[in-house]
């Protein structure tokens, strides 16, 4: 069953559709699901008016003919290299104007683009371009290649234009299955899967939120917030193809509610994707006034919580902005439903979108009746190609659509159970494995218990998603065997900082159910203090050995947010198991308390308490003065 996502009234209409013609650029769901038609973005992005801000990025700025010059060098070097359809291009750049070219000029050679963020561990970024099979590595010239034996190559020697001989934005003809992008997941086996996408599936994502409403008018303002690596930023960089101009938000500014809002603001945002997590805090400041905003919020990433649904639904329905939930598994194009937050009640993710075709099943593969639990499989064009070199994972994944079978179509088991509504809808209902959502990234237990385990020392490990002293979403690891301290180590060498536990508790063993099997609902979800960190013996109020009213502020604060037993000077936020959003919920209450604009990027600066003690007591001593 389609559902048709409904409108809000207030909303630009979608462009009108005209009688069907096939041609070579054609992305419509016909002839990307016959497979005819190239179904590209770039015949799309030759025609954005060439004097309009394509790419804002800091203070560099660049017009679409800057951009599709730019891409087309790009493009040019990459082909004299070699580089084709199917060929892979890990883009190893920061979010910037670089990698926007990078992207665009890759797509242009025919090519897929493979993101591997350079914030990742080195250990991560070596796995990605080996297991992908990368023909070549871009970098911004920081650092080579992660791979002996696979050529790097900087963005500048990539975008330099021989004098008086540009090379014209011709993009290489593909069809629409040709291999677009690879993005890694979190693996249930211990190492993470790159999901392939074709060129189709590309462009009907830009036609299905442009036809759902999410995209309208022309010219819009699109923060680009995700990391390279997250799947979120395929949908911000597709909105360039329809000639909307792209800014991209730095680290600094996305992690502090206050300074995004003020970005918001002084950019004259239109569009921004955004995770629940993020949208919190950044909520209250972009309604404190009372005024409407031409902003449209898409959430995603995880389950909105019904506290953050009525605000979202209240502003909404005010006309102070407007809110969208979006789900979607990596391996169905980013966004698999959509629904507007415009009404109280229970949250919901929307209806299917049209380039996908829904399937509630049970156990044994047998449609659910009304109203029932099954899990979430999803068919139709945007259906990506598969797991990178997993045949094995494929075929268990991409399995063959009970409503399609003679004809060889498929289905992509997501392992989420839902319901559906009356009026099409679904609401979400959980994960059926191990799989859980943390601030808007998809993470597979097993892989971070595969990488403690690998821990010398370590006989056992399990990792839950919990909540920490505050009432935070954290993730948890219990073992037997192995230091707190060399476990936080080990895995910040080896995982993404998002995958790394916020609390580490160890035990003599771990509870099994009767037929000897982890039990993991035995295991406590909350932890009131990482276990490694209870050392000191504390005093009245656990903030012995400090001086001064900034560190006594700041320890008070830490045992709040963090939870901990005791708090000395030495300590390290981070490493008692603070993490961003445990950063933000730190400042807004140091602000509260002394009046003091403390940034969050303070708190990654000086994560030991005397020396963000410190830092406050010159920015008091700045403000007295």
């Amino acid at each position: 069953m389609t559902a048709v996502l409904p409108e809000r009234s207030t909303a630009a209409p979608a462009p009108t559709t005209p009688a069907h013609v096939r041609t070579d650029a054609c992305a419509c769901g016909t002839c990307a699901a016959s497979g005819t038609g190239a179904a590209d973005l770039l015949a799309r992005l030759a025609s954005a008016p060439g004097g309009r801000a394509a790419v804002v990025a800091g203070d560099r700025r660049l017009t679409f003919d800057e951009l599709r010059a730019e891409a087309a060098a790009f493009a040019a070097r990459l082909g004299a290299l070699g580089v084709g359809p199917e060929s892979v291009v890990a883009l190893c750049l920061p979010r910037g104007a670089a990698l926007v070219t990078a992207i665009i000029g890759t797509l242009t050679a025919g090519a897929a683009y493979l993101p591997v963020d350079p914030a990742l561990p080195a250990d991560r970024r070596r796995h990605l371009v080996e297991d992908s099979g990368a023909d070549l590595v871009v970098t911004d010239g920081t650092d080579g290649s992660p791979v002996s034996g696979v050529r790097a190559v900087t963005a500048a020697e990539l975008t330099a234009t021989p004098s008086g001989d540009p090379s014209p934005y011709a993009p290489v003809p593909v069809t629409g299955d040709t291999l677009a992008y690879v993005i890694y997941t979190s693996g249930s086996t211990g190492r993470p899967k790159g999901v392939e996408i074709g060129r189709a599936a590309a462009s009907l994502l830009l036609r299905e939120l442009e036809e759902a409403g999410a995209a309208t008018g022309e010219g819009a303002r699109v923060g680009w917030n995700a990391s390279p690596s997250f799947d979120a930023s395929v949908q911000q960089w597709t909105r360039l193809c329809r000639g909307d101009t792209l800014v991209m938000i730095d680290e600094e500014t996305r992690r502090d509610p206050s300074l995004l809002a003020a970005f918001i603001d002084a950019q004259a945002l239109t569009d921004l994707d955004i995770t629940p997590s993020h949208a919190d805090p950044l909520l209250d400041l972009l309604t404190r006034d009372g005024g409407p905003r031409p902003l449209t919020l898409l959430v995603g990433g995880e389950a909105i919580s019904p506290a953050l649904w009525d605000r979202l639904a209240a502003a909404h329905r005010s006309g102070l902005l407007r809110a969208l939930n979006v789900y979607g598994p990596t391996e169905c194009t980013v966004d698999a439903t959509a629904g507007w937050i415009d009404g109280p009640g229970e949250p919901h993710i929307g209806a299917v979108l049209p380039g996908l075709r829904m399937r509630l099943l049970d156990e044994g593969l047998a449609p659910v009746g009304p109203g029932e639990s099954g899990e979430l499989y999803l068919a139709g064009p945007r259906v990506g190609r598969g797991y990178r070199r997993r045949p094995g994972l494929t075929a268990e994944r991409f399995v063959a659509d009970i409503a399609d079978d003679a004809s060889g179509g498929r289905m992509y088991r997501t392992g989420d159970r839902c319901r559906l509504l009356p009026d099409g809808r679904l609401v979400y209902l959980g994960r059926a494995d191990g799989q859980v959502k943390l601030r808007g990234h998809r993470i597979e237990l097993p892989e971070i218990e595969a990488a403690l385990t690998r821990v010398e020392g370590v006989a056992e490990a399990a990792v839950i998603l919990g909540e920490d002293a505050g009432g935070t979403a954290s993730l948890i690891a219990y073992h037997r065997g192995g230091d707190a301290t060399a476990l936080r180590a080990a895995l910040s060498d080896s995982l993404p900082a998002y995958m790394v536990p916020s609390a580490y508790v160890a035990v003599d063993r771990f509870p099994t159910t009767p037929s000897g099997k982890l039990d993991r609902s035995a295991l406590p979800t909350r932890v009131d203090t990482p276990a490694a960190e209870k050392h000191r013996a504390a005093d009245g109020n656990g903030t012995g050995g400090l001086n001064g009213r900034a560190e006594e502020l700041i320890a008070r604060v830490w045992t709040q947010v963090l939870g901990a037993a005791s708090i000395g000077p030495d300590d390290n936020f981070f490493k008692l198991g603070g993490h961003s959003l445990l950063a933000i919920k730190l400042v807004s209450r140091v602000r509260a308390e002394l009046s003091v604009a403390l940034p969050v990027k303070a708190v990654y600066a000086h994560p030991r308490l005397r020396d963000l003690a410190a830092h406050i007591e010159e920015l008091l001593a700045a403000r007295d003065a």
